[in-house]
């Protein structure tokens, strides 16, 4: 299956499931007024608008590169994880001053039976989804998709803790005290979920791991007699690469750009979301410090 395809299979999922738990937890906390079920039941409603958004943002990344976008629409994932990120932060916010008031007025929890009935299934089905999408993640590397499965891992946690407080309804306190842990947790997520956004639109590099296996598989290429200003960064679904390539100094032009398009096919074979950009250069000037202007990053 290709990898665009999985992506999209993924985020329609999401949006399924994220309709199926709002209407599930709507019913049990109008029947249990439990406030951890209404602070699950809004991360829920959340849950729509962010994994409707996701989806759209993907369709757009997904776009082949055009005249007014060469490097093609990939930013479109991380801008919408950021945007995702704002948006349930401030749910956490609202939760976490909802369940303070709670705890100083605290009500009983009603129609336990119920309410434990539906959290379950809602576990068991947030558990199916981020299995599913960490497959996909593995697959694909989208951003999207891991910054949606790292809210509904959240959720997972939160669903668990109020299974807890549904069976230990007898300590009213206990109720709220655990919706503010799951609001604690739900901004602790969107702040990363947020810093792993902006660190994308900001072109950071990729991981140390990746950018050592692109040198390896550089310098490993026969001809190659170095390498240096290694720049890297990922946009959504690709990622992008480039550097310059030390050449021995009389080469003819058709025989540096064919030792450069081994390079490229190379880290293709290896990465297929690369987009690969070579600049050829003498070797000579390999320690011309005025015309290394990216750093003195020499390999």
């Amino acid at each position: 299956m290709k990898k665009a395809k999985l992506i999209r299979i993924a985020t329609y999922a999401s949006v399924l499931v994220a309709v199926l738990l709002l209407l599930l937890k709507t019913y049990a906390w109008w029947q249990t007024d439990s406030v951890s079920i209404l602070a699950s039941l809004l991360d829920s409603g959340l849950d729509i608008a962010a994994s409707v958004m996701i989806a759209f943002a993907v369709y757009i990344a997904q776009q082949p590169a055009d005249n007014e976008h060469r490097f093609g629409h990939g930013k479109a994932e991380p801008l919408a994880s950021l945007a995702q990120s704002v948006f349930i932060g401030g749910s956490a916010v609202y939760l976490i001053l909802y369940s303070i008031e709670r705890l100083w007025n605290p009500q009983e929890i009603i129609d336990i039976d119920l309410g434990l009935l539906v959290m379950s299934i809602s576990l068991l089905v947030t558990i199916v989804l981020v299995l599913f999408q960490r497959y996909v993640i593995r697959q694909t590397q989208s951003t999207a998709i891991e910054a949606d499965s790292l809210h509904y891992l959240s959720d997972v946690l939160a669903n668990i803790l109020i299974i807890v407080s549904l069976l230990l309804s007898a300590y009213q306190w206990l109720d709220p005290i655990l919706a503010i842990l799951i609001g604690v947790w739900i901004l602790y997520s969107a702040f990363g979920l947020g810093k792993k956004a902006g660190n994308q639109l900001l072109d950071h590099e990729l991981p140390e791991t990746v950018r050592q296996q692109i040198r390896t598989i550089v310098l490993a290429t026969p001809g190659v007699q170095g390498m240096n200003d290694l720049r890297t960064y990922r946009s959504g679904p690709n990622s992008f690469v480039q550097f310059d390539l030390e050449l021995n100094d009389h080469l003819t032009l058709v025989e540096s750009h064919n030792i450069a398009e081994k390079v490229t096919n190379r880290l293709l074979a290896e990465f297929d979301d690369m987009d690969v950009m070579i600049h050829q250069e003498p070797v000579s000037l390999r320690h011309d410090e005025a015309h290394h202007n990216w750093g003195h990053e020499i390999q």
